[in-house]
């Protein structure tokens, strides 16, 4: 077998083993299938994740290293404790979890494209109404202005996206991600791949064997 696979479409189990995953791209590891509520948990379970753009398949990812924050190892600096401290967002969870993928999907500066595209928010949807997806977002004057969604697995969020429409508002979502972890016994926070931005906030790199064991415990 060689990578990348390509998945039975009427088995939500078919996923071929992580370690099989391509150097370069890294982490590509499987093509085609769905993204059924049982297919999605049953990647996320093995440390795998959708990520195409609007004209490609389907393709399922499991790069190594692998980016991950632990909720009690967040950097919170000087000026996000100011922030913080200055209660300049309203936090809610879960209010308007469609409108947080929208946001995240909308174009940015840096990007005109995005890989969210209507067949994933219809999919995370279904997530969200079957209880395993989750928004955290940041209301300033009742208007939606930064968030983050992803999925809950037992004892690990997968983070998918994050979202600022102002300074600040996606940090905030992530110290209140943080914290939600901590309150429900959520002990790692899976960032996919490494940012400057996640760096910044403590998030560290550890293996792919690293991130599939600790899946499996």
């Amino acid at each position: 077998m060689t990578a990348p696979y390509w998945l039975n479409p009427h088995d939500p189990e078919d996923f071929p083993d992580v370690s099989l995953a391509l150097t370069d791209p890294n982490g590509l590891l499987a093509v085609g299938g769905d993204l059924s509520v049982a297919r999605l948990l049953t990647a996320y379970r093995r440390g795998i994740f959708p990520w195409y753009s609007e004209d490609q398949p389907i393709l399922w990812w499991s790069p190594d290293p692998r980016m991950v924050l632990f909720p009690n190892q967040i950097h919170i600096s000087k000026s996000l404790q100011k922030t913080l401290r200055k209660n300049i967002f309203e936090l809610r969870i879960d209010t308007v979890f469609e409108q947080v993928m929208r946001q995240c999907a909308a174009p940015r500066n840096d990007n005109a494209g995005t890989w969210i595209t209507e067949e994933m928010i219809y999919a995370y949807i279904e997530l969200h109404r079957q209880g395993h997806a989750h928004s955290i977002e940041c209301w300033q004057n009742n208007e939606l202005v930064g968030g983050l969604y992803g999925v809950a697995i037992e004892s690990t969020f997968f983070g998918e996206s994050m979202f600022s429409r102002t300074p600040n508002a996606s940090k905030v979502a992530l110290v209140s991600l943080s914290q939600y972890c901590l309150e429900n016994n959520i002990k790692l926070i899976d960032c996919q791949v490494e940012s400057e931005h996640l760096f910044s906030m403590g998030a560290v790199n550890i293996t792919r064997d690293e991130f599939v064991k600790w899946l499996q415990a």
